[in-house]
């Protein structure tokens, strides 16, 4: 079973490397053994949880991960690196940021993450800024809110079992959102003034400035895709197909915009409420 846990990947295309990457990448796809599309989760959560099972459990792996997701459209090759150790690294620091101290130890020895950090600062210190974005973004038990605005309801890519798979999906139950990044940037921007002018700074608008942000720091011609993973196995198959969360949150960003305040507020409470009531299996016994 995969971790209920929803992501929010970048694809860049390969004119965004450097051309040693390119080559590296243009081989890597051309790989009959790589993890393809329907068993790449499953080969990362798998090298994960070997890692954590592992005595001392390792935060994150000794070297980069050498794969990614891949995408083709009219012959371009996209490519969205694993990035494993980045972003362990990453989520082991937010973890002991907000985990008291004695409660890591009893997770992890001191010695190990002593070493996770040390192995951390030494890589940032010699790393420029591009090194430490992330192509992948991870939300467990529920998607942000945030998350639904780059995309548009008709990008929509819902696969339940037994469907018939198309060119390059999961072969496994899925919802899926691809978009241009182009088409997400405006989305995006024009979302923030909305949102701006009628709520100010709320917390909504620094989710919204930070997924912003965020898509800026990508090749302009780059693709965005939201995959709910694992958070399907919360979703039975009639949730799956009602979930509208794109749509309705689009409907409520167009009621704020044109003085629908009524619109606004029951569209985005349906998407808040949907996905509360996920969230809170977490802690459900």
């Amino acid at each position: 079973m995969l971790p209920y846990a929803a992501y929010l990947r970048v694809y860049e295309p390969l004119a965004a490397f450097s051309p040693s990457e390119r080559v590296s990448w243009e081989a890597y796809a051309e790989t009959r053994d790589r993890p393809r599309r329907a068993s790449a989760l499953h080969a990362e959560h798998g090298e994960a949880v070997a890692r954590l099972l592992g005595v001392p459990p390792a935060p994150a792996p000794a070297h980069e991960s050498p794969n990614a997701y891949l995408r083709r459209v009219e012959d371009v090759l996209y490519v969205c690196p694993w990035q494993s150790r980045l972003r362990s690294w990453l989520a082991f620091s937010r973890f002991r940021g907000t985990t008291p101290a004695r409660l890591v130890e009893r997770f992890v020895p001191i010695s190990v993450v002593e070493q996770t950090a040390d192995d951390f600062d030494r890589f940032k210190r010699r790393s420029s800024s591009a090194a430490l974005r992330t192509h992948i973004r991870t939300s467990t038990w529920h998607v942000p809110a945030s998350w639904f605005v780059p995309f548009d309801g008709n990008e929509r890519w819902l696969v339940l079992d037994g469907d018939p798979t198309p060119a390059g999906a999961t072969t496994t139950r899925n919802l899926i959102y691809v978009t241009s990044m182009g088409h997400a940037r405006r989305r995006t921007a024009r979302a923030l003034q909305i949102i701006r002018r009628q709520m100010g700074d709320a917390g909504v608008t620094i989710e919204v400035e930070d997924v912003a942000r965020w898509l800026e720091e990508f090749h302009p011609h780059s693709l965005v895709e939201l995959d709910y993973g694992g958070i399907v196995h919360l979703m039975d198959d009639e949730k799956l197909r009602a979930d509208q969360s794109v749509a309705e949150l689009a409907a409520a960003l167009t009621g704020l915009e044109t003085g629908q305040e009524e619109l606004a507020f029951a569209m985005y409470q349906r998407v808040t409420l949907r996905w509360k009531s996920i969230q809170l299996l977490e802690s459900a016994n």
